[in-house]
């Protein structure tokens, strides 16, 4: 039995996975985000731990004997996130999560201080990355940054906890800005680009190696031996593992808070210039490129609970009943968190365009739906404008359980969606499926393959038919507002 542990941006989830991949148990715990100033936010690491603590025991609860079972425990999580421990291991701040846009300048200042950033890193900085969060600290937060001893990502701080051991894996730390993602090791040019050294920096692993155990009070207090912990991997390239998705070409949409679409790549092969993210996978010697929507599901949510909706699923029952054999009047920009790719900006905002008197809660929610299709689109663009081939398109996430958005989704991308079994825990999968990898040293292709399909959506006609027309409509609102958001 092996055990993933994913700490997302809304909640913690466990699975238990058994040696025939087959998922037995799963718990989950919920988490909100604080937003104490535009473009803030923030989490509480302490509420990640005791997340963590509720599902382990509901998964105590109802599978003890699976619990003590577990031969090995994998780590995925949120990127990004600056978790920050003093000389005595105490949080000293809130941690600034992936989705946090106040460190804009301190990019700017970054790339100046360090002009080899982006050939170093192959990325282009953006205020999502851990190292601009750091700049922003010094500069507004002195006494705070003076006091950090270790930085960690989100993940990494439950692994501390876990085992004692400062740890991060390879595509984890691709994504703070201070990884030389070509030669995997921290750059030491990066991390003087923000007054920091190695010291502060956990160590690395690849995302199949052991880091340390768990703990004898951990182990004890859950029911477990004192296993193997495993570096595991960012909330992504572990959804990958979790799907299959570590081939060159092979792709995955994930539905999350968030929204990403990722390829695999058997080469590091940046194209910074784009926006598109290319970060080391959590299998060895293989790297991936991801196109990011910082407000996916999110949006939805949103619109939800702004229509008066009780949830997601009653919102999407009355946009079902909508025709969609023609275009929506309405368009919507989903940048409620500022938008990375294509255009690298956390001041844009979310707009609905083509209002009226008429206008209705379900057409709000299909305006959202095709909103955030049409922004993956601008990231499938940027994808292949860097070279990248997309073969095969997955799809994992909460949101993959809604077949009217796959349509959409299908529709505006031009191609068939594969929905596989497990697909809603695709990162908890994926780092179960390391930590399998990791204690029995077997290959990654024999365990990382693709799951089971589920179903597969094709593009409907009518919708493709009338998509181009509402996507470049979508682009040129952008460009026709830009000038008006907040800096």
């Amino acid at each position: 039995m092996y055990l993933g542990i994913d700490l997302g941006t809304s909640g913690v989830k466990v699975i238990i996975l058994d040696d025939n991949d087959t998922l037995v148990a799963q718990a989950s715990s919920a988490l909100e985000i604080s937003r104490p100033a535009p473009l803030w936010s923030e989490q509480d690491p302490s509420t990640w731990w005791q997340a963590t603590k509720l599902a382990m025991e509901e998964i105590k609860a109802a599978h003890s004997d699976c619990l003590a079972s577990v031969t090995a425990i994998g780590l995925s999580g949120q990127m990004h996130g600056a978790t920050l421990l003093d000389a005595n291991n105490n949080i000293i701040r809130p941690a600034i999560l992936w989705n946090d846009g106040r460190s804009e300048k301190q990019c700017k200042t970054i790339e100046a201080k360090e002009p080899a950033t982006r050939s170093i890193t192959g990325n282009i900085a953006m205020p999502g990355f851990t190292a601009p969060k750091l700049a922003w600290l010094k500069e507004h937060e002195p006494d705070c940054f003076n006091c950090v001893a270790k930085v960690l990502l989100p993940k990494d701080y439950l692994r501390f906890l876990m085992t004692g051991d400062f740890a991060s894996d390879m595509s984890d730390s691709a994504g703070t800005l201070w990884l030389d993602v070509e030669r995997r090791q921290w750059s030491t040019q990066m991390l003087a680009a923000t007054d920091l050294t190695l010291e502060q920096m956990p160590t690395l692993y690849e995302g199949t190696e052991i880091t340390g155990y768990l703990s004898e009070e951990i182990a004890t207090r859950w029911g477990m031996s004192k296993v193997p912990v495993i570096a595991g991997g960012g909330d992504n390239a572990a959804g990958a593992a979790g799907i299959g998705v570590i081939n060159p070409n092979e792709a995955f949409l994930s539905l999350g808070t968030s929204g990403v679409y990722f390829v695999a790549n058997e080469t590091y092969n940046p194209n910074p210039d784009s926006a598109v993210h290319t970060f080391c996978h959590c299998v060895p010697n293989t790297w991936h490129q991801m196109a990011v929507v910082l407000s996916a599901a999110s949006c939805l949510t949103w619109v939800t609970e702004l229509t008066g909706y009780k949830d997601e699923k009653s919102l999407l029952d009355e946009v079902e009943k909508l025709d969609f054999s023609t275009p929506s009047p309405l368009i919507f920009l989903p940048y409620l968190s500022g938008e990375r790719t294509p255009h690298n900006n956390p001041n844009a905002q979310g707009v609905f365009f083509g209002l009226g008197h008429n206008t209705t809660a379900a057409e709000l929610g299909r305006a959202v739906l095709e909103g955030i299709a049409f922004a993956f689109a601008d990231g499938q663009q940027a994808l292949v404008a860097a070279g990248t081939q997309i073969e095969q398109v997955s799809v994992i996430g909460g949101g993959s359980r809604s077949k009217l958005w796959g349509k959409i989704l299908a529709s505006v991308l031009n191609k068939p969606l594969t929905y596989r079994k497990g697909g809603e825990v695709g990162p908890a999968l994926g780092a179960a499926r390391l930590a399998k990898i990791a204690v029995n040293n077997l290959n990654a292709s024999d365990v990382c393959v693709a799951s089971g399909i589920d179903h597969v959506i094709e593009p409907d006609q009518c919708m493709v038919n009338y998509y181009p027309a509402q996507h470049l409509k979508f682009q040129q609102l952008y460009h026709s507002v830009k000038a008006h958001f907040q800096t």
